[in-house]
């Protein structure tokens, strides 16, 4: 999977979690902000690890020696 397809992903489950949040727990303006505040961080933190590992792969820091002779 691509970088732009897997980011849709993780987008729409924060979507998804948001409006399930908003059906399931309907508990008032503030407790809702709050809970809404704690779904979209919680997707940002996952997609931005998931970014930089995947991204690290790309250009790796540690090149590997290949030994040919024996």
């Amino acid at each position: 999977m691509g970088f732009w397809s897997t980011t849709l992903i993780f987008f729409l489950a924060g979507v998804v979690a948001s409006l399930s949040l908003r059906l399931c727990c309907n508990r008032g303006p503030s407790t809702n902000l709050f809970h809404l505040t704690l779904i979209i961080t919680a997707t940002v933190c996952c997609w931005m690890m998931w970014a930089i590992v995947y991204l690290a792969q790309m250009n790796p820091l540690i090149v590997p020696v290949l030994n040919g002779e024996k």
